[in-house]
């Protein structure tokens, strides 16, 4: 299987650079910089060829030094930074989400559009220290955040559990468990089914994640754990980790309805009908939706879908 759409990257990094203030200034004169707009829900531009648009520093929106984010450098050695501010004018060029163009874009752009994302993310939801209370201020090329006191804090990542339990049976009659989350609301026209996920709690492997919450969701007792893996999810910062579970589909699916509306199981034959376009009953007048082509959880039922069962014997694509 490749990788998930979000966990693409050709940057790199650079960390070493983070604390040398010098570097980061001489750096942004010669610097790509994608402005990202935590207002509208951390949209960036794309031009008419999907492509990420990166501005020269001189053309980008004008910002104190502590508000430029560096993500790192570009193989050729350009350095790249990201802005918080609204996104400028540029013709041809259209606004869009990380959720929704995220597996259209190169492994460049997915890397850079999925970083800036999170920090940004990260930079506007935590302007007061969580240990004394006091305003902070961005240091380490946006990598961390100070208060007056000196105590530091660093991005926030929530680790967090996604699973397709299947049936481990090949061809087209095998069968997936997904939910309707609850949160989700009850969608007239379209509702949308998707893995069972959930954080993982503090003490709890991943995989006691998994067991836990597919049991807390569905009531379905799950083995055969297999990890597939993992993508950020900056929405607004979490580490989804992706597996696939076993499970036998004459278990009652008891919904805990404060977590999932609605449950069942769904052959690939009925998967493959949806992801082609086609029309499927989901009772109430709505028809199944899936999730969109960004998420690992599209990456888990796409796998599942042409791979037969991933981690089992055997092949089962339609």
């Amino acid at each position: 299987m490749s990788l998930p759409p979000l966990a693409r990257s050709t940057l790199d990094r650079a960390a070493h650079r983070r604390r040398d203030a010098e570097w980061l200034a001489a750096a942004w004169a010669r610097a790509r910089v994608l402005v990202v707009d935590t207002v509208t829900g951390g949209r960036a531009l794309l031009d008419d060829k999907g492509a990420l648009v990166l501005l020269d520093a001189k053309e980008a929106p004008e910002v104190d030094a502590e508000q430029r984010m560096f993500l790192g450098v570009e193989p050729d050695g350009t350095p790249v930074f990201a802005i918080d501010a609204p996104l400028p004018e540029q013709p041809g060029a259209r606004a869009v989400s990380l959720r929704d163009v995220g597996h259209l874009l190169g492994d460049r752009d997915a890397g850079l559009f999925t970083a800036a994302a999170a920090l940004a993310q990260w930079h506007a939801g935590h302007p007061y220290s969580s240990t004394t209370g006091l305003p902070t201020t961005a240091h380490e090329g946006g990598w961390t955040r100070v208060d007056e006191g000196g105590t530091q804090v660093w991005p926030r990542t929530d680790p967090a559990m996604i699973v397709l339990v299947h049936d481990g049976v090949p061809g087209p009659e095998g069968r997936c468990l997904l939910g309707n989350n609850a949160a989700w609301g009850p969608g007239r026209h379209l509702r949308r089914f998707s893995c069972l996920a959930g954080y993982v709690e503090p003490g709890e492997s991943a995989e006691a994640a998994v067991i836990r919450e597919v049991v807390e969701e569905v009531g379905v007792e799950v083995r055969t754990i297999q990890y597939q893996g993992s993508q950020a999810w900056p929405f607004p910062g979490s580490l989804m980790l992706g597996f696939t579970a076993l499970a036998d589909p004459s278990q009652p699916v008891t919904v805990d309805p404060t977590e999932i509306a609605h449950a069942r199981w769904f052959t690939r034959v009925e998967i493959a009908a949806v992801l082609a376009g086609e029309v499927l009953d989901a009772g109430d007048g709505a028809r199944v939706g899936l999730p969109p082509a960004s998420s690992i959880a599209h990456y888990l039922i796409d796998g599942w879908l042409t791979d037969g069962a991933p981690g089992e014997a055997g092949s089962g694509s339609l």
